[in-house]
């Protein structure tokens, strides 16, 4: 994430060897180890934006690719944000900071959830991932999102009004009713949660 704010990316090498160690440098200053909760935090959110690039590169539905392309982005954002130590005192210190996601693009998520919630019937009972590839892995990512959250409420205080923890939920929302969708529009039934006297 260090080479991510680098002002000058094009003189950077791929490999710096200053890992090599255990530690990592974050944005402004320090290094910390490489199983430090932030690491593992923005590691997790790494994760889910790759994941993100995986469904995007299978599916079908412009639409959904293009919510997936901004949310990839954000989620770079907040990668950035999360490596860097001391956030609040460096705003109030007016000192670079990279872009943040806001409150704004949490009501986005919301506008998306409503719009793609209008094609789909209501649920009448527990659905388990599957059906569609898509909507299997968009499923996982919503799994993956979801310990992305916990991993960041650990670091809870250090983000005193900051709008990631709204974020990462309703973009879990959002990546179920993803999934749904893509299994209304491919006309394949969602597998169904059995008690079990209906196994």
């Amino acid at each position: 994430m260090r080479r991510i704010w680098s002002s000058n990316l094009s003189n950077s090498n791929i490999y710096t060897r200053t890992g090599d160690d255990g530690e990592t440098g974050l944005f402004g200053g320090g290094r910390v180890p490489k199983d430090d909760p932030r690491l593992e935090a923005y590691g997790t959110v790494d994760e889910l934006n790759t994941l993100l690039g995986v469904i995007s590169s299978v599916l079908d539905y412009q639409d959904i690719r293009a919510y997936i392309e901004t949310i990839q982005s954000q989620l770079f954002d907040i990668g950035g944000e999360l490596a860097t130590p001391d956030l609040k005192e460096r705003i109030a210190a007016e000192q670079p900071v990279g872009p943040r996601v806001t409150d704004e693009d949490v009501t986005t998520l919301e506008t998306w959830i409503d719009h793609l919630d209008q094609e789909l019937s209501p649920l009448q009972n527990f659905i388990l991932p599957g059906g569609h590839t898509a909507a299997a892995h968009l499923q996982h990512a919503r799994t993956v999102c979801r310990r992305a959250e916990r991993r960041i409420v650990t670091l809870e205080k250090e983000l005193t009004a900051s709008s990631i923890l709204r974020y990462l939920n309703r973009l879990s929302d959002l990546l179920f009713v993803m999934s749904r969708t893509v299994n209304a529009r491919v006309d394949i039934s969602e597998p169904q949660w059995k008690g079990l006297g209906e196994r």
